[in-house]
């Protein structure tokens, strides 16, 4: 695990890292980490729907609405690495670039100071 913030790279998921360890994120235990998966048209396919389901457990299904388009989130909770997320999204966008669909965002909530 990195030990200074300049060591996660210059990237979107980097900066993410660099702006929960300047607020003190406990990198050291366990959270559970919101993805989610966006598609080119909605709905999205069933079969993407069930595979999500199968390979990360409860998938919730966010249809559009005022606020944006929709998408699918699933929940992960383990240590918040780097590796980890970054895998987890390159992992989910090869499994539903058949479907039209990519990962490429993420949140985990911290607890305040």
């Amino acid at each position: 695990m990195p030990t200074l913030i300049a060591d996660w790279p210059d990237d979107a998921d980097g900066g993410v890292f660099r702006r929960l360890a300047e607020h003190g994120f406990d990198f050291q235990k366990p959270h559970s980490v919101d993805y989610n998966v966006d598609f080119d048209s909605w709905p999205p396919p069933q079969a993407a729907i069930d595979l999500l389901d199968s390979l990360y457990g409860p998938v919730t299904v966010y249809d559009p609405d005022e606020h944006g388009d929709g998408y699918i989130q699933f929940q992960i909770h383990a240590p918040v690495t780097y590796e980890t997320v970054t895998a987890i999204q390159r992992n989910v966008s090869a499994a539903m670039e058949p479907y039209g669909g990519v990962c490429e965002s993420w949140g985990v909530m911290q607890d305040a100071p």
